[in-house]
């Protein structure tokens, strides 16, 4: 039973009740868990949202980040075996999709734990995805990628001090979210549900609509207003959406 448990992994909302669900929330690349902060309180009654922390920021400044999406995952995995006592779903923005993916075939197949959803975001599919070397561009070439996708506080890249803050944990992912793909498409074993922006520059709904390849039991796409990171703007259509899921 996860009552009681603190874990470095994850930032824990409760509603007041004993769960019954739990939602699991995997930040973009720079992202944390911060980000869903929001989202703690949007749902019912028995339904827990554990946002995810990766290494490198916030309560875990002081950690290396990570720079493998498949390591992230095995780390991601093995924290969660507490929590699994009850259904997981999983909802994953941007990198966060890649590393809900894998995380979804881990508990599946290592530990014959089959979340009730896969919920991706603003991400192609693991089979369609193309390396990117923004990496290997430098500092300021980083940067300029994490400005123009948006979902990151200006004032926070253009602060020299703050700026020093971010960067390990950016480096970090973006090696990450650049050396991951393609992949063999090897389905998972729950329903996939889509979500991204119709202006987003880099993903379209077509690049979406190929997770349905690795979903067998179900998928469904939903094309909000909005770019990379529609989900800002679109908070409640995407939590109404969640909320009809979690029941």
């Amino acid at each position: 039973m996860a009552v009681g448990i603190d874990s470095k992994w994850f930032r824990r909302y409760g509603t007041g009740a004993a769960p019954r669900r739990r939602l699991v929330c995997l930040p973009h690349a720079g992202g944390s868990a911060g980000f869903f902060h929001g989202w703690g309180t949007a749902f019912d009654y028995g339904v827990e949202v554990l946002a995810t922390r990766y290494p490198g920021r916030q309560e875990r400044l002081a950690e290396p980040g990570i720079d493998r999406v498949e390591d992230l995952a095995d780390e991601v995995t093995a924290a969660l075996l507490p929590f699994a006592d009850v259904p997981l779903t999983l909802f994953g923005h941007s990198m966060g999709a890649s590393v809900g993916y894998e995380v979804a075939l881990r508990l599946e197949s290592r530990y014959g734990i089959l979340p009730q959803a896969l919920f991706v975001s603003s991400r192609k599919a693991p089979h369609k995805l193309t390396p990117q070397a923004t990496y290997l561009d430098g500092d300021e070439a980083l940067l300029e990628e994490v400005r123009g996708l948006g979902g990151t506080d200006g004032e926070l890249l253009d602060d020299p001090d703050l700026r020093e803050v971010v960067l390990p944990a950016l480096r970090a992912d973006f090696k990450a979210v650049g050396t991951y793909g393609p992949r063999t498409a090897v389905p998972v074993g729950c329903p996939v549900v889509a979500h991204v922006g119709d202006g987003d520059p880099h993903i379209t709904a077509e690049d979406m609509a190929a997770w349905g390849e690795v979903a067998p039991a179900g998928f469904e796409l939903r094309v909000l207003p909005g770019n990379h990171f529609y989900l800002v703007e679109q908070r409640d259509a995407v939590v109404r959406a969640l909320a009809a899921h979690l029941g």
